[in-house]
């Protein structure tokens, strides 16, 4: 199935609408909710010689029906750490904690950011970089006037994406700098398995409702999974 770049996450498909082709992939790959239901993603070709790829996820690209769907089955992956509080990593995964925290029934998130403020301290930051922006280096920031909603607190992280590990080993680093140690992670997708290296002791609280490989290109200019 071909879609146009601006067609791909507006439907929620019926479970088994996309079978897995035995040539491989050519320019999109089916993810599955825990339901059964499906959502094709586009392939996106990685920096570099060309052979790497990964299925993208832009949550804030997707329709809402897509958004809730995800959402709702995040929600209902981390319903039983029973977390008080829903921090969103940015950029695109805070309107999936925001989403998420109101199908939890809190009445509101806790947001991490990228733009200091100037009330913000130093300590209360930590550097981060991502898969899709891998020459952008940001600072991520707490601030300080969130931290009397989080001590104490079952907290939940949430970021649209884990793949490298990178942007939530700095939310993680930068929570424990302020003596908080998350009781969950979640995000909409899990993307390979190179988070492994820096989340590996997380494994056990990390849930997503979606699951995707890395991909290698073949000779036949196809993808499959590696």
């Amino acid at each position: 199935m071909s879609l146009l770049p601006h067609q791909f996450w507006q439907t929620v498909d019926p479970a088994g609408s996309h079978a897995s082709p035995a040539e491989g992939w050519v320019d999109s790959y089916p993810v599955s909710l825990p339901d059964g239901r499906q959502v094709l993603l586009p392939i996106r070709v990685l920096p570099g010689d060309g052979t790497a790829a990964v299925a993208s996820l832009i949550i804030n690209q997707a329709s809402f029906a897509v958004e809730d769907a995800i959402s709702a089955a995040l929600a209902d992956l981390l319903r039983p750490f029973s977390p008080d509080v829903i921090i969103g990593v940015p950029t695109l995964g805070l309107p999936l904690a925001n989403n998420v925290a109101r199908r939890l029934g809190h009445g509101r998130m806790v947001a991490l950011g990228t733009s200091r403020k100037f009330w913000y301290r130093d300590e209360l930051s930590a550097p981060m970089s991502s898969i899709t922006s891998p020459n952008q280096q940001k600072t991520l920031f707490l601030d300080p006037r969130s931290l009397p909603l989080l001590e104490d607190k079952r907290i939940a992280v949430i970021d649209d994406v884990i793949s490298s590990g990178t942007s939530m080993a700095a939310a993680l680093n930068l929570l424990g700098s302020a003596g908080l140690k998350p009781v969950a992670i979640g995000a909409a997708m899990l993307q390979g398995t190179r988070w492994h290296d820096l989340l590996g002791e997380w494994k056990a609280k990390i849930v997503a409702p979606l699951a995707s490989p890395r991909l290698g290109r073949i000779a036949t200019g196809h993808w499959q999974q590696i």
